[in-house]
């Protein structure tokens, strides 16, 4: 029996071999690229047609096709992250995290946004002291119920 683990090392495997980028494989499978490489790591789930379209650009086994169905556990690692990319948004959360949240509920009220009813961007910015990350989310508003 396949594995979430098993088809995300199939699909990095095929993807390697095959010289893609995380851009030229959601361009293939109509999705942005944020969420191909999520789903493809497991914490997104695909609809069929997007599963069956990832199988047939990668060339994967088709039993693959109802592994990338399965709903997520959306479960990661709980210790401080020490990849330094991944620590650096990580840092930038623990510094920046209540200057968001008290922005957004001035904005907004009190309330979340939503990592649901969402969509993120990462684009390379030229700039002449060195090039810039640009990470952009946009995330539904959920405001809290009072009862």
């Amino acid at each position: 029996m396949m594995t979430k683990e098993d088809v995300t090392m199939m699909i990095l495997s095929a993807k390697k071999q095959a010289g893609l980028t995380w851009e030229g494989i959601a361009e293939k499978i109509g999705m942005s690229p944020v969420w191909t490489h999520s789903a493809c790591m497991g914490m997104n789930g695909f609809a069929k047609d997007t599963a069956q379209a990832l199988v047939t650009a990668l060339a994967l086994p088709q039993e693959a096709v109802s592994v990338l169905e399965e709903p997520p556990t959306k479960v990661w690692e709980q210790a401080v992250p020490t990849d330094p990319c991944i620590y650096r948004f990580y840092e930038i959360i623990g510094v920046y995290g209540p200057t968001l949240k008290a922005l957004i509920e001035e904005k907004f009220g009190t309330g979340i946004m939503s990592a649901i009813d969402f969509d993120m961007s990462v684009t390379k910015i030229p700039y002449e002291k060195g090039d810039r990350v640009k990470v952009e989310m946009t995330g539904k508003f959920l405001s809290y119920n009072s009862w």
